[in-house]
């Protein structure tokens, strides 16, 4: 089935991927004809181990497992040229190491092709993943495929790759365009075993006198690392890393107000040496980096060594305080995005541990709350949140964000929308703004007043469509009303007495109860300081405040002193007063009794029922 120049290759660069494999059928050989498929996966990201021809139109397909680590086997990307026009063919992945992921819940395989670079997912009704009896009770998948076209060459991937020859390339062009305005700083923090550059970025503005804080004046730096690509094959994890960087260093508002106020410390790929090689899950060593955190060292994993470092530099910084660790990630086995969480002693850090996921949770349409976890389990001891939630000061909120790698649930909870580049890159924007919620919420960044957001609004440069509309004097002018005869009506007034003076004196009170003239009053507990249970804090300390002055309360009409200069006032209405015909009935003192049910108890209520009985009889 093939020749000495077809072997699969064990070179440095395909490390066990195939390489220019021909798939001849059985009684050929000599050059290869139209429809011999040929296998490659010897290029970056790339992985397939072996190809074989078992039926006419059928292909078994062996994804190379993890170097130096046999027990992954789920990441595919591959290649398939000399096809034949309208040639049908059916691959079956017959070595998955996962059994539990979502082939059978909306992922599929993607594609592309030379004339056609846009990634696409194959139909569902040509995807199946099941358990085989042909391959030792192991799952398989398979997908069918037509090929349209001689001259193309077919790509396969379990998801849109992300390289880090990519990587670097997207590096470079944003560095290039920011200008003299510089709004990150980009280093090499440590070189990787396979001496790749592991980057760190930097971005931020802020100004010369924040960075003049110190520890004892409690005005810190506050610090956001961001850490992308731990495991090798979770590329949507680095889509969700560019949306972020595009939004904090563009020229959005909210991007701005976060590079004024915070430092944002960013590594988009941890582990680049796996994600070359096309490993699923390890680095170079076979061994997975977020398990690993607490052992790292300088000589097997020197990226994790690096970054303990810089967290730790940080961690003891008299003018910075690290308030997140999130680490990037893309789930297999789950839809929609989600959050990890750590479990603490503290009910008051695990409480504003809370916080942050339930704000992101309100910001994307996309979050799936039954997925989020927050646990302290021992299996997971060695991942970044557990490592920062251990290691770290009590200030560090330590998370893990997933996003899966088919897609999310719509509203009716039932239909799939499948991820695509922009989708991902919507989870990294959401992302920062919930960071800028989240200050605003703790009382860090102040809110700001509605007046300022229309003028914002206005300075964009919004359709005129948007703005409010002027309104015309002339039109909505009120004419005067013509003069009319008018005559006073008669009115019959009950009995009524107000009194919300509640610091009256008088018997007829019960356990303290002020009463005044047959009313009821009672005097009302006023809160200490802001902060307490009873009611609103920072209301009822004004009203605590406000009753202790010595003003008159503004409802308190029978006991405020008039002013001077309402004389007249007082004359004129006298003199109405006279001037009103004589079968007018004159209102009485108004009566009125405020019962405050909180305040009373049985006894209480049956001793005010008699004193109201008292009063009819009189």
């Amino acid at each position: 089935m093939g020749d000495s120049d077809s072997e699969d290759s064990d070179g440095e660069g395909g490390l066990g991927n195939v390489s220019r494999v021909i798939i001849r059928p059985p009684g050929q050989s000599g050059k290869a004809k139209r429809g011999h498929l040929c296998f490659d996966a010897a290029f970056e990201t790339g992985n397939l181990g072996k190809a074989e021809l078992v039926g006419e139109f059928e292909y078994d397909l062996f994804l190379r497992p993890d170097t130096c680590n046999p027990r992954f086997r789920f990441w595919f990307n591959f290649t398939v040229d000399n096809v034949k026009q309208d040639q049908r063919v059916l691959f079956n992945i017959v070595n998955i190491s996962k059994s539990r992921n979502l082939f059978n819940s909306g992922l599929t395989p993607l594609v592309k092709s030379s004339s056609r670079p846009k990634w696409q997912r194959l139909p569902k009704r040509q995807v199946f993943f099941y358990r085989s009896a042909m391959h030792q009770g192991h799952y398989v998948l398979s997908f069918g495929f037509n090929f349209d076209k001689e001259e193309d060459v077919y790509m396969f991937a379990l998801a849109m790759p992300y390289s880090y020859s990519r990587l670097q390339s997207y590096l470079n062009v944003i560095d290039a365009r920011q200008g003299a305005e510089k709004r990150f700083t980009r280093c090499v923090l440590v070189k990787s075993l396979q001496n790749r550059n592991v980057d760190l970025l930097t971005i931020d503005q802020v100004t010369h006198s924040q960075r003049s804080t110190n520890r004892l004046e409690r005005s810190f730096i506050r610090v956001i690392v961001v850490l992308c690509r731990t495991h090798s094959s979770e590329a949507p994890a680095s889509h969700v890393c560019q949306g972020f960087i595009e939004f904090l260093v563009g020229n959005h508002p909210i991007a701005q107000v976060l590079r004024e106020n915070f430092v944002f410390k960013i590594v988009p790929m941890v582990n680049p040496d796996g994600v070359f090689l096309g490993n699923n899950r390890c680095n170079l060593m076979g061994q997975d980096m977020n398990r690993n955190w607490h052992v790292a060292s300088e000589f097997t994993q020197p990226e994790l060594h690096a970054i303990r470092n810089v967290l730790k530099e940080l961690d003891n910084s008299d003018t910075y305080q690290i308030d997140f660790v999130i680490d990037l990630h893309a789930n297999n086995s789950m839809h929609g995005c989600f959050i990890y969480g750590n479990t603490y002693e503290d009910v008051y850090r695990y409480e504003r541990h809370l916080v942050f996921p339930r704000l992101f949770a309100n910001n994307a349409k996309d979050y799936i709350a039954e997925h989020t976890m927050f646990n302290a389990d021992e299996r997971k001891m060695g991942s970044v949140r557990r490592y920062c939630c251990e290691r770290l000061s009590d200030t560090v909120n330590a998370y893990t964000l997933e996003v899966s790698m088919a897609g999310h649930y719509l509203r009716d909870g039932k239909t799939i929308a499948l991820y695509n580049e922009d989708g991902y890159h919507r989870v990294g924007r959401n992302l920062a703004r919930t960071l800028l919620q989240y200050y605003r919420f703790i009382n860090v960044l102040a809110v700001p007043l509605v007046s300022e957001m229309r003028q914002q609004g206005k300075r964009r440069g919004r359709p005129r469509t948007h703005h409010s509309r002027s309104r015309s004097r002339t039109r909505y002018e009120v004419k005067p009303r013509p003069k009319t005869t008018r005559c006073h009506a008669p009115i019959a007034y009950t009995n009524l007495s107000i009194c919300y003076d509640s610091t009256g004196g008088g018997g007829g009170g019960v356990g303290g109860i002020s009463s005044d003239e047959g009313g009821f009053s009672p005097t009302r507990p006023m809160p200490i300081a802001p902060g307490s249970s009873c009611f609103s804090g920072y209301r009822n300390y004004r009203r605590a405040v406000t009753a202790s002055c010595g003003h008159h309360d503004q409802y308190s009409l029978g006991t405020s002193e008039p002013a001077a200069g309402s004389r007249h006032k007082r004359r004129a209405a006298a003199a109405a007063a006279a001037a009103l015909p004589i079968d007018v009935p004159v209102p009485p003192k108004p009566y009125l009794s405020i019962i405050d049910l909180n305040q009373l108890t049985r006894g209480s209520l049956k001793l005010k029922a008699s004193s109201f009985d008292a009063d009819d009889r009189r």
